[in-house]
């Protein structure tokens, strides 16, 4: 299973660079960037964080992906 997230889509929806999803939930660009590329599973802290930043709930923003 892989985690997989629609931040970037979220992200173009709401006109929100990654700068400044970063400095309103306190990480670097580098890491929203990883998260979005599946480079870098967040903590659950960080899901919530950026779920009340969009206004919308985790299932809409994460999901998993079973493998083949």
């Amino acid at each position: 299973m892989r985690l997989k997230n629609r931040l970037k889509e979220w992200r173009a929806k709401r006109d929100v660079s990654q700068q400044q999803l970063a400095d309103a939930i306190g990480m670097s660009r580098q890491t929203i960037n990883s998260i979005e590329r599946g480079k870098f599973v967040p903590s659950i802290l960080s899901v919530i964080k950026i779920a009340r930043f969009f206004t919308t709930s985790i299932e809409n923003l994460f999901y998993v992906e079973e493998e083949k």
